[in-house]
């Protein structure tokens, strides 16, 4: 593995992964702040391998390990909903563990509906056969307990850079598509999004490759 932090062009980390996993299943952590992009890229990914090398991977999106509104709301962490703290990461642990393990036919996991703000348990398949599985989210390298037990999970891991502008503009495009009113989405964006990207940013250990997106 080429040192820390390596710029690297997305066909050119496609290339790798493909690569990688020729040799049995390979776990890749895909991180980035709120608004960079990790969901629609961990696709295009994903896509692109099974092209070029008719490789079968699969995506794991870390947000379907956000706690439900009621436990959020018990907690008075209803507002910073999508901070490290309103996460499950002791249930992502493990799930990452059986994945992998790789020794169940198939393992559902949960994805979150954007639309209804909520995670829907056994969402998405994934299969024995997929050789690569993505695990898209915002914290998955964090250098503190208890998302710093995650790392050592991964095979590669992937840090996407976006400049903050760009992000502001995603992220309000986001919430706007949402149907939040203009003063809550900027009250969300600069009081929770923007602050959790800095997190990422600042606390996350070193990742292999770095993607500009």
């Amino acid at each position: 593995m080429p040192d820390k932090n390596r710029v690297i062009t997305l066909q050119a980390l496609t290339q790798i992964l493909g690569e990688r996993s020729e040799n049995g299943r390979v776990l890749v952590a895909l991180v980035g702040p709120p608004g960079a992009g990790k969901s629609h890229l961990a696709k295009q990914i994903v896509d692109d391998l099974y092209v070029k090398n008719q490789c079968k991977a699969a995506i794991l999106p870390m947000d379907g390990f956000h706690f439900d509104d009621l436990i959020l709301e018990a907690r008075n962490q209803r507002a910073c909903k999508g901070s490290p703290e309103t996460f499950d990461v002791g249930g992502l642990y493990h799930m990452l563990k059986r994945l992998r393990s790789n020794t169940e036919e198939e393992i559902a996991v949960p994805v979150f509906d954007r639309s209804l703000e909520i995670s829907r348990a056994g969402a998405r398949i994934i299969p024995s056969d997929a050789q690569l599985l993505i695990v898209e989210g915002n914290y998955l390298l964090l250098e503190y307990p208890p998302w710093s037990k995650l790392s050592p999970l991964f095979d590669v891991t992937v840090l996407i850079q976006v400049n903050e502008d760009k992000l502001r503009e995603r992220l309000t495009e986001r919430w706007h598509e949402n149907g939040i009113v203009e003063d809550e989405v900027t009250a969300k964006v600069e009081a929770n999004d923007l602050p959790n990207g800095h997190i990422v940013l600042n606390r996350s250990s070193p990742a292999d490759f770095i993607l500009k997106n």
